[in-house]
């Protein structure tokens, strides 16, 4: 199999469990998920299967788009309502106007704080660990970019809020601030990743629906996961000499990053990246859908 499934994960499991029930419906081809959602969260879960799974970073790379509901007035060590939440005493009640003049100050490259029961690294270890232990590890700012974020609805204490947004962004850390900014704090209680990049909510399947006589069905092709990269055509001869790992000359193009190499057909065949002058050649290579037959479904 090569190609990429659109599954809209159920709050309440991890991202892992979701790939582990696609991996026991594709095995022996394997599969990996395009960026981690909460057991809190549901939603778009892209998984890339068989060969696709070395176009994740492609996926990762595409907008997010997510809608999160945050309760004012509270606070939480993992910063969402999973936590210990504790309620502020006489907190701040903003109005809907203070709320929404806020907002703009999180729009574009900003700077973010992870959250300490999250997976990034300190020392070594993940943060959630270190956390589970007793420590409180000190996580460095990142940049992050949030290219819109819009109210949707506000009545104390519930702020729920559309957040379009670049790799990497925590979206309940992104409420804890947004909370500290307002003169109080914030817990996030429900979210839902409604896209990522092309890839909407409305067209998930749900896993319980999958099963091993139907999961091809369901699989989008793979040049989808690059869509973001400009195309191109190859012909019978280029994509023989692509295949031997040999560049081609095109002239007709401008060179300057990557690009997806596709048949007539509209296959991907490799990612292709410059070689110097006028040549690209193949950084990625996916052997046609007749050499991958012994990957398929029974």
């Amino acid at each position: 199999m090569f190609g990429i499934l659109n599954v809209n994960k159920p709050a309440g499991v991890t991202s892992r469990e979701v790939v582990n029930i696609v991996q026991g419906l594709v095995y022996p081809s394997k599969c990996g998920h395009a960026g981690t959602l909460d057991p809190l969260a549901r939603g778009v879960l892209i998984v890339c299967v068989g060969p696709a799974t070395r176009l994740i970073e492609y996926v990762q790379r595409m907008p997010k788009e997510y809608r999160g509901s945050f309760l004012l007035g509270r606070r939480s060590d993992t910063e969402d309502i999973t936590g210990m939440v504790v309620e502020l005493a006489d907190p701040p009640r903003p109005t809907r106007a203070e709320v929404e003049a806020m907002l703009p100050k999180f729009v574009g490259d900003i700077k973010q704080r992870p959250p300490i029961y999250s997976a990034k690294k300190v020392r070594g270890r993940r943060a959630y660990k270190l956390a589970r232990a007793g420590k409180r590890p000190r996580l460095a700012e990142r940049d992050i970019q949030i290219h819109s974020l819009d109210l949707v609805s506000y009545e104390y204490p519930e702020l729920q809020l559309d957040v379009t947004c670049g790799s990497g962004t925590y979206v309940r850390s992104l409420g804890r601030d947004i909370g500290q900014s307002l003169g109080s704090a914030a817990v996030m209680s429900t979210l839902v990743r409604t896209a990522i990049g092309p890839f909407r909510v409305n067209d998930a399947v749900d896993p319980e629906a999958l099963n091993r006589s139907n999961c091809g069905e369901f699989l989008i092709d793979a040049v989808e996961a690059v869509a973001t990269l400009p195309q191109v055509r190859l012909s019978a001869d280029e994509e023989q000499r692509i295949s031997h790992g040999m560049g081609i000359e095109r002239e007709d193009i401008v060179p300057a990053g990557e690009f997806a190499a596709v048949t007539d057909h509209g296959r991907l065949v490799a990612i292709l990246a410059p070689r110097g002058g006028t040549t690209l050649g193949p950084a990625r290579y996916f052997p046609p859908e007749e050499a991958q037959d012994k990957h398929s479904v029974s």
